[in-house]
């Protein structure tokens, strides 16, 4: 069955380079595209408030707040700054209606070669910022990186060690299922049916282009790359998640120098024909 744009998320760093933020509702209302996912530099662009209010009168569904996270840091200060951060990131969700709120953890801190202590402060600052979440009704949602991001981006880089986290911190803790970072897992299955319906909280799709010529900013849109993306789908879906395919392409050399409508009209028809 051909999947429909309704069940098709926008996130916003698709057309960050062309489009604000406000851009991005009315073109996600122009194409029928069901939800979005904002970054925090476009909600303060437009004011969270004002966000909030369009989002909602184009009748979208937030799926995901980006970002929070970036635990890490040389010292205690540092850490603090980044557990403020992420309180404030937590509010902005809950005033958005956002569905969880992203958290690309931090790598290592600068100086170090400690990846188990970077580890345990993402743990620690999760655990900080835990109890304003579960207040606000806003669950946490752990996105594993691919491993070469382990150093500077995010020490967390399977599902399994996002579950192992989850099941250390109790609830309101789950997982983002990027297909860009989890395709070459051997146990990628069974960890996202370890996960379930409860702890997986967003599920983004683009492609794996080959040759890769950015490590961080050459993703393909899906059906360009080497994904099985439908299959993914298939393991997420029969895992209980019912939520909506949000479509997150990183490009600078390719779909962000694109007409944002022709780059949201090609995301439609590939989202319907090859995820």
């Amino acid at each position: 069955m051909a999947l429909e744009s309704r069940q098709l998320s926008l996130n916003t760093a698709t057309v960050r380079e062309r489009w604000n933020l406000a851009q991005a509702i009315e073109g996600c209302q122009r194409h029928g595209i069901g939800g979005i996912s904002p970054w925090r530099d476009k909600v303060a662009e437009l004011g969270l408030q004002e966000s909030a209010r369009r989002i909602r009168a184009a009748g979208l569904t937030v799926t995901g707040l980006c970002r929070g996270g970036l635990f890490p840091a040389p010292d205690a200060a540092g850490r603090q700054a980044a557990i403020d951060d992420n309180l404030r990131a937590v509010e902005e969700a809950a005033e958005l209606g956002a569905a969880c709120l992203v958290l690309v953890v931090g790598g290592l801190p600068a100086g170090s070669k400690d990846i188990a202590a970077a580890r345990a402060m993402v743990q620690d600052g999760i655990a900080a910022i835990l109890p304003a979440a579960r207040a606000a009704g806003v669950p946490i949602a752990i996105e594993p990186l691919h491993p070469m991001y382990a150093a500077d981006r995010a020490c967390v880089n399977t599902i399994d060690q996002a579950l192992d986290l989850c099941d250390a911190l109790g609830a309101g803790v789950g997982v983002a299922v990027d297909v860009y970072h989890t395709w070459w897992d051997p146990n990628l299955e069974r960890a996202i049916a370890r996960a379930g319906a409860e702890r997986i909280l967003a599920f983004h799709i683009c492609d794996w282009l080959v040759p890769t010529t950015d490590l961080l900013l050459d993703r393909g849109m899906p059906g360009d790359g080497v994904i099985d993306i439908p299959r993914i789908r298939g393991m997420v879906e029969r895992a209980g998640f019912k939520g909506l395919h949000e479509v997150e392409i990183f490009s600078a050399g390719n779909w962000w120098k694109r007409d944002p409508d022709e780059v949201l009209a090609i995301c439609t028809e590939r989202h319907r024909t090859v995820c």
